[in-house]
């Protein structure tokens, strides 16, 4: 079985040292460079599928975290987390928006980062097939709306469809129980694989991203709707 590969971007060389080598200890295969522009042309390039997920900075030179991070939203579901010295909840939130998968503000523990880091590689690992055995397709469809679960890709009214690694686990959570209804705590475990939700924007923010995504009208949704009082369902 290949290594994990990981790529981590952050221009501090400590932070940069320190990161690469505790995920290096950790059993993953670390490369590492210091600039956006570096990152941008690892994850365009012929490597970039070989990563399974990226940690990223968003105080960068030549290129900002935000503009490789759009970079990346356009070809890629690979996990994202952020390392940001900005703590502002707008800062989060803005982040999330471009399609990072968590945010960790500067200073932080090693530990955290690493217990972080294997979160979303569960997740993804879970979630994304290419991970698991086999090649066997899956097409899982809703109307104009079909997610495969084979090459991670998700067609609306005929129109591919780029998302993150979370927004298409919540799609694929929704369409495999079509008609159920889901609290924001059960998508929150299923998804994040964490038993406690902590912020309840978490869950509301990643479906108001995957909204402006799949639907017609994000304001008037044909897809997922708002079960108020509950949570959300398909249908």
């Amino acid at each position: 079985m290949n290594p994990i590969r990981i790529l981590v971007v952050e221009d501090d060389a400590e932070i940069n040292l320190l990161v690469s080598t505790y995920l290096g200890k950790e059993g993953f295969d670390i490369d590492s460079v210091t600039d956006g522009q570096e990152a941008f042309e690892r994850l365009n390039g012929r490597e970039a599928t070989e990563y399974q997920l990226v940690v990223l900075d968003m105080m960068l030179p030549r290129m900002s975290g935000h503009e490789v991070l759009r970079k990346i939203r356009t070809k890629s579901t690979v996990p994202v987390i952020i390392l940001s010295a900005k703590d502002r909840e707008t800062d989060k939130i803005l982040g999330l928006d471009l399609g990072a998968d968590d945010y960790l503000t500067k200073p932080f523990t090693i530990g955290e980062l690493v217990a972080r880091v294997k979160a979303q590689l569960r997740r993804y690992t879970t979630f994304n097939p290419s991970s698991a055995a086999g090649d066997a397709k899956e097409m899982l469809t809703w109307g104009d709306l079909a997610l495969d679960t084979a090459t991670c890709e998700v067609i609306v009214a005929g129109e591919k469809k780029s998302l993150t690694a979370k927004e298409f686990a919540i799609l694929r959570l929704f369409l495999s129980h079509p008609s159920r209804v889901f609290t924001k705590a059960q998508i929150f475990q299923a998804v994040w694989q964490e038993e406690s939700l902590s912020d309840d924007n978490t869950v509301m923010v990643h479906i108001n991203r995957l909204r402006t995504k799949i639907e017609p009208d994000p304001s008037n949704p044909v897809y997922i709707h708002t079960v108020w009082g509950f949570g959300y369902k398909l249908g």
